[in-house]
């Protein structure tokens, strides 16, 4: 039987709900089941003796480098996100960032976003990497950065230990197939069973990653496909949190005894799930965007295996994404210019023409229109792949032989397009 909280919101409305956006709760987990509890601002959910509780926090999709209308200075927008962090009665043992750090992978990008978190009154920062982090050599540099210092295995994966709670660094924006959502890959799981193999079940476990392990919008992109192998690894244990980011906003969901939280940014919003016609930034009024960008903490409380997520956005006003997406629409409805021919437009990520029929020796040519980079890649390595296409950059490939060539973005790969060659 569901018995009602002492908010009055019990188990049965909060699964009926899934996804909360915005709503500035604390989140107190007991043997896995979620309680509620309002809070005004981040001050007040940790405030108390030092003793109390351990606290760490959450930043991530910073997009150093990034410079378009929906935020054209994020490292201000990090550096806030810091100063609040910094502000807070009490430090944060740690930070966890969990992935985005810059926009094109850019070493000055990287050295940017550093130099800010430097600023931390935390110890330390524990990272995993973002697509936006590996686009340049499937990970190589964010590895040689950020992996050695925590002895990371495969593609930076890792865990670590830190007031009986036992973390788990995951990756799955690595090897990214046509079609398909984010991927942890056979040999990170295996990792993964071994890792937990010695835990007890009576352990907390707190799973970080970039791209959320729960199929939030597939038509997006945002879930993982071998998720569900990760967490029947972790189905004996009473308290399970997974931290993610990517998608921008807030959303929450519990399964059992998995408590389930996405992360806000601290360089711009995208859309709710489905309220456009693709995700990417959202432009909001320069007054609101602090309401739509932020900070998480999280509360462990030794002996009661019990985990508190505290959002708080960088304005200290309640999350304003309702009124974000409102504003976003008639942008996104924007047309764009014409295509010549033999040309490919990218557009509110996806492709157009999806398909295009050519003679054989024709140049065909991808134009970039959005906000965020893309990468074109052949599904079955018939061509060589693009560099990185920022915004307005081009692509181009002459086809010699007939055949049908399958292609998609290597960043998002749930864009895919054709070519047919006659």
């Amino acid at each position: 039987m569901d018995t009602p909280s002492d908010d009055g919101i019990d188990r049965r409305g909060f699964l009926q709900c899934m996804a909360w956006a915005g709503t500035g709760l604390l989140w107190t987990m007991r043997g896995g089941v979620p309680t509620a509890t309002a809070m005004s601002t981040l001050r007040d959910a940790v405030g108390g003796a030092a003793g109390e509780r351990v606290l760490f926090a959450q930043i991530s999709d910073s997009h150093i480098g990034f410079d378009k209308a929906a935020n054209a200075n994020v490292t201000a927008t990090l550096q806030e996100a810091v100063a609040k962090l910094n502000a807070l009665p009490r430090t944060p043992a740690f930070v966890l960032h969990t992935g985005d750090i810059t926009q094109l992978s850019k070493p000055s990008e990287f050295d940017t976003a550093d130099q800010v978190l430097r600023g931390l009154k935390s110890e330390r920062v524990f990272y995993v990497p973002g697509e936006h982090d590996v686009l340049t050599d499937n990970g190589a540099s964010y590895l040689d950065r950020y992996g050695r210092a925590v002895g990371a295995k495969g593609g930076g994966w890792y865990s670590f230990d830190h007031a009986g709670v036992h973390f788990i660094g995951l990756v799955n924006v690595l090897n990214l197939k046509a079609g398909g959502l984010g991927s942890l890959g056979a040999e990170q799981l295996a990792w993964l069973a071994g890792d937990v193999r010695g835990l007890s079940a009576s352990t907390p476990i707190v799973l970080f990653a970039h791209v959320p392990l729960w199929t939030v919008y597939p038509e997006w992109g945002w879930g993982t496909d071998d998720s569900a192998r990760a967490l029947d690894l972790l189905k004996r244990f009473g308290s399970v949190t997974v931290l993610n980011g990517h998608i921008h906003q807030i959303m929450q969901k519990v399964e059992g005894n998995v408590h389930f939280h996405t992360a806000m940014s601290t360089a711009f919003p995208q859309p709710a799930p489905g309220s456009a016609p693709s995700p990417g930034p959202m432009t909001v009024a320069p007054g609101l965007l602090r309401s739509v960008l932020g900070v998480a903490s999280v509360s462990v409380v030794p002996g009661r295996h019990a985990l508190a997520v505290v959002d708080a956005t960088l304005s200290g006003a309640p999350a304003a994404f309702a009124e974000a997406n409102r504003h976003d629409a008639p942008r996104r409805a924007d047309g764009r210019p014409a295509l010549g021919p033999g040309e490919i437009g990218i557009d509110n990520f996806a492709f157009g023409p999806r398909e295009l029929a050519v003679p054989s020796g024709t140049a065909v040519t991808w134009i970039n229109r959005d906000d965020v980079p893309h990468v074109i890649a052949s599904a079955q390595g018939r061509f060589p792949s693009s560099p990185v296409l920022d915004t307005n950059k081009r692509f181009t490939f002459r086809f010699a032989e007939r055949g049908t060539y399958d292609y998609f973005c290597s960043i998002h790969p749930t864009m895919t397009g054709r070519i047919v060659v006659s």
